[in-house]
């Protein structure tokens, strides 16, 4: 089967009504191309954190500046409905967990008539979790565009968590994210930046790690203390890009044919089927390298 998929750089800010906008006119400029499958960023529904680490107000205690906390019924989600109509849609929220103040990093997947599958974001960088708490699952899903799994942003950073989706038969990843530049020595030209750069080699080597299609969003400019990188892109099994705004904002439009591309590019080297987990026991062991004595480099 062969769709149309889109995939977001844009920026969202804590303004529901201008987020809502912003939704609407994307979804007309993807449908204009023939777009059946249009992937927002993390936290487009009422912004992301405007700072990270110690660098201002992502503590629990504090309402200053968090976004918006939505619940997965709430009529936010079926406003984004309402808008979707008969487009595959993935975007990303802050839900309001069912004890009505547990606050999770959220995404969505869900057209007018129905909601798909939804994502608790899993892995949490530089002090994210003082301002939501963690998922814990992995979980592929069928949507009319074919079987797909959500991460966010950092979880690109973990192979097993690319890997999990795959061995639930994901086809296509969809990875939404609000990723920034780095804090220091930022590149003067930002599409050179060391953050962008690995922004951009963690959506090709999943991508071809588990020969998925690869569709990562992503905010645009600025938010807070937030410069975002951009660089909406889709990827296919080979971990060959088809489409990419690069810095701008905008989207990035391809055709993709899972099952054709699947047949030729698996019908050789299929990574899945040949991997050995007898000898992958280290993997899930709980021991992290800092219990052996290994210490953090600041400033990564």
């Amino acid at each position: 089967m062969s769709i149309i998929a889109a995939a977001v750089s844009a920026n969202f800010t804590r303004d529901l009504e201008q987020n809502f906008a912003l939704v609407e006119q994307l979804l007309g400029e993807a449908r204009a191309q023939g777009a059946q499958l249009v992937v927002f960023p993390e936290a487009a529904i009422g912004g992301y954190l405007s700072s990270l680490g110690n660098h201002g107000d992502t503590v629990r205690t504090t309402n200053r500046s968090l976004p918006p906390a939505i619940r997965l019924d709430g009529p936010e989600i079926q406003r984004v409905q309402a808008l979707a109509g008969t487009t595959v849609v993935c975007i990303g929220f802050c839900e309001l967990g069912d004890d009505g103040e547990t606050r999770y990093n959220a995404a969505v997947c869900l057209d007018g008539d129905r909601v798909y599958g939804s994502y608790r974001k899993v892995h949490q960088p530089l002090g994210e979790n003082m301002s939501y708490a963690a998922g814990d699952t992995y979980r592929a899903f069928d949507t009319p565009v074919g079987r797909v799994g959500l991460q966010i942003c950092y979880d690109k950073a973990f192979p097993e968590a690319a890997r999990a989706l795959a061995l639930d038969g994901a086809e296509i990843v969809v990875s939404l994210s609000a990723w920034p530049a780095a804090r220091t020595a930022t590149a003067e030209d930002l599409q050179q930046d060391r953050w962008t750069y690995r922004f951009n080699l963690f959506d090709a080597a999943r991508a071809l790690d588990n020969q998925v299609f690869w569709i990562a969003s992503n905010q645009s400019g600025t938010f807070g203390s937030l410069r975002y990188v951009g660089n909406a892109k889709i990827v296919d099994p080979g971990g060959n890009v088809l489409a990419t705004t690069l810095l701008g904002a905008g989207l990035a439009v391809a055709e993709i044919d899972v099952d054709a591309t699947f047949r030729a590019m698996r019908g050789g080297m299929f990574h899945l089927r040949d991997r050995r987990p007898d000898v992958y026991a280290a993997v899930t062991e709980r021991d992290t390298p800092q219990s052996s004595g290994w210490k953090a480099v600041a400033h990564a």
